[in-house]
């Protein structure tokens, strides 16, 4: 029987106690396993205060309660490389949920809500936060996978493509209760904080594991980049949301993205460095994003269609 739990890493060494060598030491360690392993974790003491995460769950599960034409006054422009918005999945999708999109606090893609009052503003400050912590995971990763000091910071060094997303899910009906269905995430780095009535679950070892929410705690996981970059030393985690009956679910996800003009291939520190060869062929970013967002607006009637990272896997 697989460990039916996933790690949870102390960040205080990291945010509050600089001097704590063992501690940050300790803490790679776990994350090294964990995304070696299945790509998943969580924080606790990771800098973002408890009662900012308190205030952004409520003001969204208020704006979510809005009619739909209140919500919809805030439904996205173009030319955005995603939907800034309100979004609403549409009826034909298996996945059950509505979604407020946001890019950094300074993009002019934003179309962020007036109503609550507060929540702007809230809004971009937890995004301001979340990326500070997405600096810091970034540089563990970039220790954990033994790169030269400042490698991932210095290749990804454009923040202008990072999003966060609020997100409620509809309780479940009597015949399904999928939130999202099984998945990877295509980016670098994900967090995500949900509400006490839960549903994230992660595959181990083919078993799916629910993540309890903890007051306090962050979820993160490995995205596709990372896991390509690394040449699957590093695992991109697969996922997926289960609804509840008796309520609705809240959640904010923020994606530590990558510049959609990027070039994504195997390091040679993972490959030709070490005699092996390179498990993807490389790819420009925003061409994997198009696709995948593709999958969203019109989704593939068989599921062995839907476009996954292995669409760039080289066969062996």
């Amino acid at each position: 029987m697989a460990n039916l739990a996933i790690p949870t890493v102390d960040f205080s060494p990291f945010f509050i106690d600089d001097d704590d060598q063992d501690g940050k030491n300790n803490a790679k360690e776990i994350i090294k396993q964990a995304c070696s392993d299945y790509g998943f974790f969580q924080v606790v003491n990771h800098g973002i205060p408890r009662d900012l995460i308190k205030r952004a769950l409520k003001l969204s599960q208020t704006f979510f309660a809005f009619p739909d034409e209140e919500k919809l006054k805030y439904s996205p422009g173009s030319a955005a490389p995603l939907p800034a918005g309100y979004n609403k999945q549409p009826e034909h999708s298996a996945d059950k949920n509505e979604y407020l999109l946001m890019f950094p606090p300074q993009s002019t893609f934003n179309v962020l809500p007036t109503n609550p009052p507060e929540f702007r503003e809230v809004l971009e400050e937890l995004f301001t936060y979340f990326a500070r912590t997405g600096e810091v995971i970034e540089r563990i990763l970039n220790d954990c996978l033994g790169l030269p000091p400042n490698f991932l910071k210095e290749y990804n060094n454009d923040r202008s493509w990072d999003f966060m997303a609020a997100l409620r899910y509809f309780p479940a009906t009597e015949t399904e209760n999928n939130g999202i269905s099984e998945h990877e995430d295509g980016n670098c780095i994900t967090f995500v904080i949900q509400d006490e009535v839960g549903g994230l679950e992660v595959r181990k070892d083919g078993d799916w594991i629910p993540v309890i929410p903890a007051q306090g705690t962050i979820v993160v996981n490995i995205g596709d980049v990372i896991q390509v970059l690394s040449n699957n030393k590093f695992k991109s985690a697969t996922h997926r949301v289960v609804r509840s009956k008796e309520r609705s679910r809240h959640s904010f996800a923020f994606f530590y993205n990558l510049q959609g003009d990027k070039w994504v291939e195997p390091l040679p520190q993972f490959s030709e460095e070490i005699g092996e060869a390179p498990k993807y062929r490389g790819f420009l970013y925003k061409d994997y994003q198009t696709l995948r967002m593709r999958n969203k607006t019109h989704p593939p009637s068989k599921p062995e269609d839907v476009i996954h990272i292995s669409h760039y896997a080289i066969s062996t």
